[in-house]
């Protein structure tokens, strides 16, 4: 079986094995039935050649998505194709697709249909559809997950090489855990809404359902443009420190007093294995007290978010509410009682969340928990929906009210043969180290398969890389220093200060002389390069916020400044420099390697 991930893929149309066209003839093979329940409406046949054809004589390598296929959640417009959000009688046939599809698109995608949800996104299990209970990839008798529940199961059954799917409450991430899959739940506001049948619109984000994080990482730095036309839209902002490439990291763990599976003790073990891997990748574990964050997501459903719900879709609800699926239409309806004032209410109360558990990122870089608690039969699911839904949203409802980015992955099997998940989550803006530490951490889970297609995930990252794939900008500066900010030297605070942190202690290329400048305190070091008799000088590479970067080099004096520094390996970063006049009254101290070991043999 041809894998779908985005790797295999962009090798094989490298190396001339594959075409657009005969990959569309491969999705119409394993597409001819639906047991599953994935699909509202998989394009014809004849549309699905013609996107295809379209890639004739393009160019791949300007096209970062070239010929990699992606399923559509029903509540997402695709140009031409009837939007239902999961209700026949609310249907209507848009003329252009959503912004984030467009953009998908045209940078090479080919779209393969619109998949099943739970009605108007109302929902975390997959079972509130009148299409039919969509049903999980590895036993159809248990919940796929929802509400982006054909989305999940599309790119699972290897049907798509990614998704989209939306995500208010986990809907975006409570799927993935039960199929095996990397669901990424975007900062809000990085990828629009426009084109989208709205859940709660002040909370909605469109989601990423992949095979690997890559993959995930790709998608997003496709779709991640700025919308001027939705008023929700934030333009993409750099993400920091990349913990998820650091060689030591800080993650927050729930105390046990907070973690809850029902009775689950193979989804806790899967927990607790996963908390174990991440140690050995070099993180810390720090307890943290979850209870503030579960707290905030009892707002999501016990307040007047829901009346939004209603507000979504108040026209259509208040003439025909009928056509609702029965669960659905009793949760919109509870959105009625709401006042304007409860609404402030609720918003003070939300504000003041915010506070308490922002105030945990000062300790850590990322928090673990599971997706979900644990799994239900949809049999279990349709006699008790309320209840059971709700358990299913244990560690995903407060992401969004809160505005965090989160990244669900795979976290192994139970006993009986179902996945389960767990989730990274930080503040908004962290998405690229969430998704680079989400595949570190795929990869260190043994034996790790790509959704449900049995195919190994060690054996994607074997193929030949493809070319690369655009990337979010990290709104970092790296920058060399090689003499007073030294770690623990006097002026090592101008950096800490800004919020930099320490990335590498190395040397430069040997190209350069090390000069003790008179005056100070503190005393300071001047680095020139040469052309001829230059030397290896240790630094310490940090790294600070672009922001910051400004008023840092401002405070440099002369004949100090900053320049392009060499470093051992070839890379190139901004670091200290010196005026090489200054350098014929002072001392030069090239033999000793660095200023530290000068300021030592001072001693």
């Amino acid at each position: 079986m041809l894998s779908f991930d985005f790797t295999t893929l962009r090798a094989a149309y490298t190396a001339g094995t594959l075409t657009p066209t005969a990959l569309v003839e491969e999705i119409l093979r394993r597409t001819a039935d639906d047991p599953h329940q994935v699909w509202i409406q998989r394009l014809p046949e004849a549309r699905l050649r013609q996107y295809a054809q379209a890639l004739a004589g393009k160019d791949a390598a300007n096209l970062p998505l070239y010929g990699i296929p992606f399923a559509i959640k029903d509540n997402i417009d695709l140009a031409g194709v009837q939007t239902t959000a999961g209700c026949p009688a609310y249907a209507f046939t848009p003329d252009r697709s959503a912004f984030v599809v467009q953009q998908l698109i045209d940078a090479g995608a080919i779209p393969v249909g619109k998949t099943n949800l739970d009605q108007f996104a109302t929902g975390l299990n997959g079972t509130r559809s009148p299409f039919g209970a969509c049903r999980n990839a590895f036993d159809p008798d248990y919940v796929s997950g929802g509400s982006s529940s054909g989305s999940a199961v599309a790119v699972a059954k290897g049907y798509a090489s990614f998704s989209l799917g939306t995500d208010t409450a986990g809907s975006g991430r409570v799927p993935a855990a039960f199929n095996n899959l990397v669901g990424h739940k975007p900062t809000c506001g990085w990828l629009s809404t426009t084109g989208v049948v709205p859940a709660c619109r002040s909370l909605d984000a469109v989601s990423i359902f992949a095979l690997t994080a890559a993959d995930a990482a790709a998608v997003l730095a496709v779709a991640a443009c700025f919308d001027a036309a939705d008023p929700y839209a934030r333009p993409v902002e750099g993400h920091g420190f990349d913990f998820g490439r650091a060689a030591h990291f800080k993650f927050g763990v729930p105390r046990t007093a907070d973690l809850e599976f029902f009775g689950d003790t193979a989804s806790e073990a899967l927990f607790r294995a996963a908390v174990a891997r991440l140690q050995a990748l070099g993180g810390t574990a720090v307890e943290v007290d979850l209870s503030p964050f579960i707290a905030t997501a009892k707002l999501l459903y016990e307040g007047p978010w829901v009346a939004e719900r209603y507000q979504a879709i108040r026209d259509f609800f208040d003439t025909q509410s009928e056509a609702l699926f029965p669960v659905t239409r009793s949760i919109t309806a509870s959105g009625q009682k709401f006042s304007a004032a409860d609404t402030f209410a609720y918003l003070y109360k939300l504000k003041a969340a915010r506070r308490t558990c922002d105030a945990v990122w000062a300790s850590v870089d990322c928090i673990i928990t599971p997706t979900a608690p644990t799994i239900y039969t949809i049999a279990q699911m349709e006699a008790d929906p309320i209840r059971l839904n709700s358990n299913l949203g244990t560690y995903t409802n407060f992401m969004n009210l809160l505005d965090y980015a989160a990244t669900a992955l795979p976290a192994g099997f139970r006993g009986d043969g179902l996945p389960l998940g767990v989730t990274l989550f930080t503040p908004a803006a962290q998405d690229l180290p969430l998704l680079h530490l989400a595949a570190q951490l795929h990869a260190a889970l043994p034996g790790a398969t790509l959704g449900a297609t049995g195919l190994s995930l060690a054996q994607a990252s074997a193929v030949p890389p493809a070319p690369t794939f655009p990337s979010l900008p990290s709104g970092q500066v790296r920058v060399a220093v090689c003499g007073a900010h030294l770690s623990g030297l006097p002026l090592n605070g101008q950096l800490t200060s800004r919020g930099a942190r320490l990335i590498a202690t190395t040397t430069s290329s040997p190209e350069y002389r090390l000069y003790a400048l008179p005056g100070g305190p503190p005393l300071r070091p001047g680095m020139l390069r040469v052309a001829a008799g230059g030397a290896a000088i240790a630094v310490e590479v940090w790294e600070m916020p672009a922001r910051a970067f400004g008023s840092f080099v401002a405070g440099i004096p002369a004949p100090l400044g900053i320049g392009t520094i060499t470093l051992a390996d070839g890379s190139a970063v901004q670091g200290f420099v010196c005026e090489a006049l200054a350098t014929t009254v002072a001392e030069d101290i090239t033999e000793y390697g660095g200023w530290r070991a000068w300021l030592n043999r001072q001693i």
